[in-house]
Parts: structure tokens; sequence; C-alpha cells
């Protein structure tokens, strides 16, 4: 592989001077890569332009770091989803089973690990999508926990480690760590974790913890906490009951928190200098049914401002009213400018799975540009009341198709595509807030549509805002509830939820045919571009091929779903893995042509990230290679870094 390599780079080289391109000199100012975004607003951007798109198919390997934390036999399902984030000459990340490592960020050599000891049996899927630092520049050059190193775990610890060691702080908490159960009331093995990165602002360390979905109603709360970035001690808690709710009495060990309410299990985002926090919200426990439980989803599939250094609610956009869809709001809201009526203004953009953008004001959370209450299709499910209309944004447009016709379907042969006719015929279909129902109802896009958190990059040169958008299409029957226990599932393509409490379990499947293959037409997964100017789709191009899913020389490009999001540099690039293929990307960031790929050793579900640490260095891009659980791509453990010879 390595030859190859070589040789794709003397070729490349040839290639440009034959064009009369001259060699770009290495080196330029020095870059970081300090939050799992990119910056405190999320945008995914960098000021690099020593990789461009001319010499971009030069790019190689110039190091690889195998962390070791993957299960071969399959026995445990594992997601490498994470970012590094860079300080100084030090890169810092963290492995599905939540070890830190600390490694030089220009060779990939360790500089040390530290192992919080999670149990590796028991769990249905582990991953950690990144950490948080925070130095205190206070405290002289060489002290302990100068800088620290903030990482959620799958068992709902906080811990802060010593960014020069890996040693515990041990004044932060007890012995380092804090405990997220603590005021969750009961709550069963594995149910709530902390997947995503923490966020630091200010001198607060702010995080939120996923809750399983669909277990229960009265599943754990989804509290926001902050917490004091040394002592560890807990400084505020966003309890996101619905408004008017009278808080619960203290317990023994501190606050007590509503039960069922949104999580928040996404990455957050921050504007320090406005001390703002920018919350996305998923919805309650059960994500299907919800009757007689209007009020609990006040705050849920929103996006949620909160004063940093307090808690403090300030303004929140639903997103979705009453969700019963499990669109919840994954992607990172990104804090960036919008051009308004020849004035540029401070905004936060905030893809959702639905396949809308919404662009609302930073300080307010108003809509810069109309958003439309449109009516949506009543449930007939008894004892449920879908809410009678959803948000639209108008600019930009919704990039997802409004429903699926009979000419929308897919099949390779005629038998497989009347199979799917046969069972749109049967389904409930009546756009993407079709609710649930007990004879099945078509969700398109499906739970996994959209921006799910793999996020926006933002362009501010060229006031680009690039994403994926999916657009695979699902099935939700309820089953009433003396008839899940006898419920056949088969996964991957059905899935049976229980949701206790509700008078209905859920059986979800995917939209296929009996061959296994997708009802509705590719693309199935697009890389968009959409010019914040105009409001307008700059480009949009199928992203992903059938490699690996299908025979040789069955090979499209056809658009395949996948997990993670891109990242944009100066000089008019967009790279990305996320696809099922297997290749991580480069893009013009212009005009959505694909300049370069190369083919992973493992499933790049994560996204990338670029730096220089030295005037004289070389900038590197870096993503982790190890595969996606739930997506069933190729696991490992690698941490590749790109540079041009």
């Amino acid at each position: 592989m390595r030859t190859r390599r070589a040789w794709g780079a003397v070729l490349a080289a040839l290639a440009l001077a034959a064009c009369g391109e001259a060699p770009r000199p290495r080196g330029g100012a020095v870059e970081g890569w300090p939050t799992w975004g990119g910056d405190p607003g999320g945008s995914r951007w960098s000021r690099l332009d020593e990789i461009t798109r001319e010499n971009v198919p030069a790019l190689e390997v110039a190091w690889s770091f195998r962390t070791g934390d993957w299960d071969p036999s399959g026995a445990v399902r594992t997601s490498f989803q994470a970012t590094p984030v860079l300080h100084g000459d030090t890169l810092f990340l963290c492995t599905p089973f939540d070890r830190v490592f600390a490694l030089d960020a220009e060779s990939g050599a360790e500089r040390w690990v530290f192992d919080p000891g999670v149990d590796r049996v028991g769990l249905r899927h582990y991953t950690c999508r990144g950490v948080a630092l925070h130095e205190e520049t206070a405290r002289p050059a060489g002290a302990d926990c100068r800088l620290r190193v903030f990482v959620g775990t799958v068992d709902a610890r906080l811990v802060a480690l010593d960014g020069a060691t890996g040693a515990r702080c041990a004044e932060f908490g007890t012995n380092g760590e804090v405990d997220l159960l603590r005021g969750l009331g009961d709550v069963a093995p594995g149910e709530v974790k902390a997947y995503s990165t923490p966020t630091v602002i200010g001198d607060v360390v702010a995080i939120g913890t996923m809750v399983s979905d669909n277990r229960r109603a009265d599943a754990p709360g989804g509290v926001v906490r902050g917490y004091d970035v040394a002592t560890g001690a807990l400084r505020w808690a966003f309890d996101p009951a619905p408004p008017g709710t009278p808080p619960l009495a203290p317990g023994p060990d501190g606050p007590r928190f509503h039960r069922g309410t949104p999580n928040a299990w996404g990455v957050f985002s921050a504007d320090p200098a406005r001390d703002l926090l920018f919350v996305p919200t998923g919805n309650p426990s059960n994500d299907f049914y919800r009757g007689g439980r209007d009020g609990i989803d006040h705050y849920g599939s929103s996006v949620v401002a909160l004063r940093g250094a307090t808690g403090e609610l300030v303004w929140h956009f639903q997103t979705v009213h009453h969700d019963l869809w499990d669109y919840d709001v994954g992607s990172q809201p990104s804090a960036i400018e919008v051009p308004v009526n020849g004035t540029r203004r401070a905004a936060l953009a905030q893809p959702t799975k639905v396949g809308h953008v919404f662009l609302l004001d930073r300080e307010t959370g108003a809509p810069l540009f109309p958003v439309e209450e449109r009516p949506a299709p009543p449930s007939d499910v008894p004892g449920e009341r879908a809410a009678p209309t959803q948000p639209h944004p108008t600019r930009p447009a919704p990039l997802h198709p409004g429903r699926v016709g009979e000419a929308d379907l897919f099949g390779l042969t005629p038998l497989d595509r009347a199979d799917c006719r046969e069972r749109l015929r049967a389904l409930r279909n009546e756009g993407p807030f079709t609710p649930p129902s007990l004879r099945g109802s078509l969700q398109y896009p499906g739970v996994a549509g959209g921006v799910n958190w793999g996020s926006a990059a933002w362009d501010p040169e060229r006031d680009l805002l690039v994403l994926t958008h999916t657009r695979a299409a699902m099935v939700q029957r309820l089953i009433p509830r003396d008839e899940v226990a006898a419920t056949p599932a088969d996964p991957p393509y059905a899935i049976l939820f229980p949701q206790l409490g509700a008078p209905y379990g859920l059986l979800q499947s995917v939209f296929v045919s009996s061959w296994g293959i997708p009802c509705t037409k590719p693309p199935w997964n697009e890389l968009i571009a959409l010019d914040l100017a105009s409001g307008e789709v700059a480009w949009r191009v199928p992203f992903g091929t059938t490699r690996g899913l299908a025979p040789w020389p069955f090979w499209f490009s056809w658009g395949i779903p996948g997990m993670g999001g891109p990242l944009v540099t100066r000089s008019g690039l967009v790279f990305i893995g996320a696809a099922m293929d297997g290749y991580f990307r480069a893009y013009d960031v212009e005009t959505g042509e694909e300049l370069w790929r190369d083919a992973l050793p493992a499933g790049g579900q994560a996204n990338p990230m670029t730096y220089r640490v030295r005037p004289d260095g070389r900038q590197y891009v870096v993503i982790a290679a190890g595969g996606h659980g739930s997506l069933g791509t190729k696991k490992g453990d690698w941490l590749i870094a790109y540079a041009l010879p």
C-alpha cells in the first residue's frame, strides 16, 4: 500500500510540473484545532492553505497510530468517532473504551495514556467523540493540571486529567471525577452514557448525557450540568422539564431532576464573548408515543441557549413540535455569520434530521428568515395527539423531498420494484411528519436521516455551509402492548423497542424490498453546499459509493449513508470520511468536484481535523478510522495523519 501511495505522489508531482504549477513552499502560520468543532462555535474551518486543490492528489500517509481499543471478534460493538484536539504540539483523543491518549502531533508517538476502567462487558455500544481542554494560565508553567483534559465516559462519569502527564486532577470532584448519575434516581445498567465531548466556557465545563431511547417512559432525565473546571463543584443544572414545573426536593446527595425529559446527547457549541452555551436536545421518552404527556417535550428537539456562567435559560427554538419520529437534534449548532440585507449578522445555523437548516439570531434565537408553520398530518392512534403544524424554514428551503410517491421507488429488477410498490401502498405516507401508526407509517427521512452528529462546516470567506444529508427511509409501526412479546424482529432491518409505560411498543424497520435493497431512489446520501448569501443550494453531489456493499463491478456512485462530518480549509478544500465505502475524500468547496480519495484501513465514521504546529512545519489532516458498530463498517483502531510529501 505504501509503495502504491508513493508512486501516486510521484505521478501527481509530475503532473503538476507538466502543468507548470510551482511547488508551494512548506510552512506558514501555526494553526491549531483546540475543540471538537475546531473552535468554540463549531465552524470546522481552518485557515491553513498549504494543501490546495492543485496539490491535494499528492497527499500521503505521514503517520498512523493504533490504540488497541476494539474487539476483532465483534462481541463488543464499538465505534471510533473521536476527533482529536490540539494543544501546542500534542494531540489528545479518546477511544471507544474512553481511554485517553496524548500523541506527538508531528510523529504520532505516544506520550501518555489514561484508562478510566469502564466495564467492557454488558453495554450495547461503546464510543467517545472527543475530549475538551482548559488551560489555567494563572498557574505557573509546569504546575500540576495547568492544562486539564476532560472526558465523559460510557458509564456516566466526567473525568479531569493533567494534560502533561495523564494523571487524574485529584482536586476535581472525587479523585479527579464526578458522577453524572447523581440526582437521576433509578438508572438501569447502560441506560445513561456520556458519548459526546464536554464543552468548556469560561471556568465551567458543561456536559449532557445520552439516555437510551424507547426503553421506558420514566427514563432518567436529560439534565445538562455545569461544573467548576478546577474543583468539579456543581455550578448549575438545567433541568429541561416544562416551564412552571416545580423543582424536586433535594436528596441526600444534592439536587434531583425530573424523569423522562429531553436529553442532550450531541456536542454543544459556545460563544465565549457573549457567555452563551448552545445545547442541541433530543426528544423525551418514549420517542414514538407520548399520549397524555404533551408538555414534557417543551424543550425537546430544540436548540437551547444557556448562560455559560449560571446555566440560566436565555432562549430556545424548537425544530420539531411534539416529536414522534426521533428527529432529535444531533448536529452541533454552528456559530456563524450570515449576510442579511447587506450586513453580517451573528447567527446560529442548526441543521436537523428532517433536512431543515434553521438560521437563527445568535443572541435572541429569532429566525433570521421566515419560518412557516405548515399543517401536519394528525395521529390515528388512540390516546396520541400529533402537533397540528410543524416549522419549515424558507431560507434555505428544506433540503429533503416532501414525500415518497410511486415514481420515487427504486429496484434493480421489476420484481423488487413491484415489491416496494406493494409495501408503500400498505403504509401511511403523508410526508416527513406522518405519525407512527398501527398499520405502519413511512418515515422519510428516517431516524438517521438529514444531518446527524457530524454537523456542518462553515466557510466564512465564501459564505458556504457544507454538510452531508442522508435520505434513507424507515417504517414505524406501533405494536399493541399485548402483542409486543410475540412480535419478531430481524436486525439490522427491523428492531423492536419495548416503550414500557406506553400502550404500544414499536417495530422500526428500514424501507427495503424483500431483497434488502432500499425502496427509494438514490442518492441515499449527498454532500451539499449552501450559499448563505442567497439561501440557495450552491451544489449537491451524491456522497459515497456501493464499494464494499455490493460485489464488483456493481460499485456505483449512488450516495451511501454514513456517519461523520466535513471540515473546510481556506485553500478551498472539503475533507470528509463518513461514507460506508471506507474512503477519505477531498472535494472542491466551490464546485463539489471530488479531487482526491484514499482507502482507509477501517471505516472513517469520524470528523477530521487539521493543524500546523510550527511555522516551518507541515499541514496535517487527521481522521480516526475504526468503523461504526451500528452501520457495520469495517472495525479497527487507527488514527491516520495525512500530509504532502
